[in-house]
């Protein structure tokens, strides 16, 4: 039986159901950049660990700190943690490697938390910015709206919907069968490039990445850049110059993150599968995956007085 899977044929035979692995791909095969490639990745994965870990460690000891902001903080970095951690180690491991592969059930749980992960910090950032929208836009009733139990709901509800988007697309492109081609063109598992290779109708998964996608990719995204629109016209109101150059400054690291995560994002997932291109696809995936979570901390300490403070405190405190 043939079926018509982004304009190629693919043959469905017997031996369909007997994946157990997959063929990976590295970021170079040229001998004489294996060993560049991995050393900057493994620059890049502790670093992003390292910046990570400080903030949360410094949010959590200084008193100062023990707000809302940096509350969500402090889980967007423990999501870089766990996202980074679930594809980076694989893909170091395949630069050396002769033999690229990853197992059936590997590939699986990768592809399960990464989701989980991505799906996730898109709805967290859409807290971050109802968070600064109250600070900025109400600071009078700010402690009343934005309290303890409202900021672990907030930050309940952006973990519950990551993990309810990942299991619906695992299920689904998994129930999948992938024939004799096991050739994965991207350095971890991801919906994409597995369905490319599946020899199946994909016309539900690809509603589900669109459907799905809009909600929890497109719909955080406009209402952070309405809420953001709705932030100026309000800081432009702000009398005093050294007020409004504090409220910017608060506000343009998390717009930053945003317009980073959110495009490249978007762009992988939420559009049909027939428009990808897994060459283009993978320099994208690079910039959410890679380049994202070592740019979080690094732009909120260094464009957040408080947070530096914050260190030079404890930096201080350890020395004595």
């Amino acid at each position: 039986m043939f079926f018509s899977i982004s304009g190629k044929m693919c043959l469905k035979t017997a031996n369909e159901t007997a994946t157990k692995e997959f063929l990976m791909l590295a970021l170079t095969n040229l001998p004489i950049l294996k060993f560049v490639v991995f050393f900057t990745l493994l620059l890049i994965y502790l670093l992003t660990l390292i910046g990570n870990v400080t903030i949360i460690l410094v949010s959590k000891v200084d008193k100062n700190l023990h707000k809302p902001m940096y509350f969500f903080l402090g889980n967007l970095s423990f999501l870089d943690i766990c996202y980074t951690s679930t594809t980076m180690p694989k893909m170091l491991e395949i630069l050396l490697v002769e033999r690229k592969t990853i197992s059936f059930a590997g590939c699986v749980a990768q592809m399960y938390f990464f989701i989980t992960f991505v799906g996730t910090e898109c709805v967290l950032l859409c807290m971050m910015s109802y968070d600064r929208f109250l600070a900025i836009c109400h600071p009078l009733r700010y402690s009343v709206l934005m309290n303890n139990n409202i900021c672990m709901s907030l930050a309940g509800i952006s973990w519950l919907s990551g993990f309810v988007n990942s299991i619906v697309h695992t299920v689904f492109t998994f129930q999948k069968h992938f024939c004799d081609i096991n050739k994965i063109g991207y350095f971890y598992c991801d919906i994409p490039p597995l369905l490319s290779i599946s020899c199946q109708d994909t016309s539900v998964n690809e509603l589900l990445l669109l459907s799905i996608g809009i909600f929890i990719g497109w719909t955080p995204f406009l209402c952070i850049i309405f809420s953001y629109v709705y932030i100026l016209f309000t800081i432009m109101k702000i009398t005093s110059k050294e007020g409004r150059q504090k409220a910017f400054s608060t506000c343009i690291s998390h717009l930053t993150v945003v317009v980073l995560y959110f495009g490249s994002v978007n762009f992988s997932y939420v559009r049909p599968i027939s428009t990808y291109s897994l060459e283009k696809d993978r320099l994208i995936s690079v910039l959410y995956s890679v380049v994202s979570p070592i740019l979080n901390p690094l732009i909120y300490t260094l464009k957040n007085k408080d947070v530096k403070k914050a260190m030079g405190r404890q930096l201080i405190r350890k020395l004595h």
